[in-house]
């Protein structure tokens, strides 16, 4: 702890006189965080918010107008189905996309960001012939053996033993 001003002395030479003790014992060696902009820079007004996103994990997709989260949602389409294993799974996708794009165009609102609904056929076109070109691709799996079941009691039972 540090001691208390004395008498006399003006708070600036007092301060200035610690900061240069701290510095020559070391003290602002290393610090964490050294070389880094400083985390609330004042430039930006929102850096409250983007600090709490990137704390929570959260994208801020929820601050997002619904149009243009319906917009990136179809560009990051193929993306998302690229790993579903069946067909029927990629067509629900893209229907539940397509309700939530006709519920929009019935009420619009926030702005207005040019979104149709999307096509299922030509996506699952797109799907089937990903599929097909990374199944070719992917080396064919060696299944392995099944271990020798063991004998029923039965066998057990009745077996000869050598002799």
């Amino acid at each position: 702890m540090t001691e208390r001003k004395p008498l006399g002395v003006t708070f600036e030479s007092w301060i200035d006189k610690q900061v240069r003790e701290a510095t020559e014992r070391g003290e602002f060696e290393n610090l964490r965080g050294t070389g880094k902009p400083i985390p609330n820079s004042v430039d930006d007004e929102n850096w409250w918010l983007q600090n709490y996103l990137r704390r929570e994990g959260v994208r801020g997709d929820g601050l997002l107008p619904p149009s243009l989260i319906l917009r990136r949602d179809i560009e990051e389409l193929p993306e998302t189905v690229r790993d579903m294993t069946s067909e029927r799974e990629v067509r629900k996708t893209v229907s539940e996309l397509n309700e939530r794009i006709v519920e929009w165009l019935r009420m619009p609102h926030g702005p207005f960001v040019p979104v149709g609904p999307v096509n299922t056929e030509e996506i699952v076109k797109q799907w089937r012939t990903d599929r097909a070109a990374t199944r070719r691709a992917a080396p064919p799996e060696s299944r392995p053996r099944p271990a020798p079941a063991e004998p029923r009691w039965w066998h057990r039972i009745t077996r000869r033993s050598p002799g």
